[in-house]
């Protein structure tokens, strides 16, 4: 009948097929891949320094979820003249030799990479105008030891104040510093950034920024002030940046002001080990030992008993484990 369809019909019908391009396991070599590091990141978008000239570029599909951050070193294809409009694709991100992390807080499982293949990192202090905060001073220097990357103390505006009072406090974790004063000569700290990819971390109106400007004066990185009723320091920088030192004399990573920095991430282990001299010492302690202060049985325990051990030593070390623990605020 007109308008309907038999058994028949029905058992003769074929179904549309939905044309799909066939699967295949291979992908693309990316022999033609050029190699480049990353200066910076905004929303999505990389900027890449790739034989001397800056590249504007996305990340790639296949790279998925897998972060890119300041100081990766990725191959990269695509439109890389530099020129305006044009956009480049980073398809391999080249394994870290270093990676400089923190939490949001110690409760936080979640991760985040600050910079990665730094091998310094510069801890910047002010003296005074804002005061010290020793408690972030020891976390960012746990995250150094972490990462396995040479510590460095900068203290700024020595004018204003005396370096001793907070360096003897430092001292016996053997920890270099070099001391500046606002107009000052950066002879020294020069000297510790030549031949290096060291990162500047530190809180609000310490004076990084300043410093940036003096290193690479064509930084042309925001200044900011010191609040006088808080104390604090106002974010001028908002996002780390990489910066290459005159004559191709080193790295520097200029990052925003920190006021906190979780340390969820880090383990005793991993923070003892960064101390060859007392890790020794705790060959015989017992399993979970933390090697703090109030564990029983504890090896450092033993080492400056016997005379073995710099009981300045053993206590400084043991003021960075406690700072895992501390409020991160």
């Amino acid at each position: 009948m007109t308008g309907r369809y038999s058994d028949q019909d029905v058992e003769h019908y074929d179904r549309p097929r939905r044309r799909t391009r066939p699967r295949t396991k291979e992908r693309p070599t990316y022999d033609d891949a050029e190699d480049a590091v990353v200066v910076t990141v905004d929303r999505g978008r990389y900027t890449l320094l790739l034989d001397g000239r800056r590249v504007l570029a996305m990340k790639a599909r296949p790279l998925g979820r897998k972060g890119v951050v300041v100081g990766d070193r990725v191959r990269v294809v695509g439109d890389t003249t530099g020129d305006d409009g044009t956009l480049a694709r980073i398809v391999e991100v080249v394994e870290r030799t270093t990676v400089l992390r923190r939490t949001a807080d110690d409760d936080d499982p979640v991760e985040r990479v600050i910079v990665a293949n730094a091998d310094q990192l510069v801890v910047v202090t002010a003296l005074a105008d804002p005061d010290p905060q020793p408690r972030l001073l020891d976390r960012a220097l746990v995250a150094a030891y972490d990462a396995r990357m040479q510590p460095l103390l900068c203290l700024t505006k020595a004018d204003l104040a005396d370096p001793e009072t907070l360096l003897s406090t430092y001292r016996s974790l053997g920890v270099p510093w070099v001391v500046t004063q606002r107009g000052g000569d950066l002879t020294e700290l020069r000297e510790r950034l030549h031949g290096r990819t060291s990162v500047l971390l530190g809180s609000s109106g310490v004076g990084k920024s300043t410093l940036v400007n003096a290193l690479v004066p064509t930084a042309d990185r925001q200044v900011g002030h010191v609040n006088a009723v808080t104390g604090r320091g106002r974010h001028t920088s908002t996002s780390a940046y990489l910066l290459e030192l005159p004559d191709s004399a080193g790295w520097i990573v200029d990052t925003p002001g920190i006021r906190s920095f979780g340390l969820a991430h880090v383990e005793p282990e991993r923070l003892i080990e960064a101390f060859p001299d007392l890790d020794e010492m705790t060959e015989d302690c017992p399993r979970g030992c933390t090697h703090g202060e109030d564990e029983p049985e504890c090896g450092l325990d033993e080492a400056v008993a016997e005379g073995q051990a710099d009981p300045d030593r053993v206590a400084s070390f043991r003021r960075l484990l406690a700072a895992r623990s501390e409020p991160a605020y």
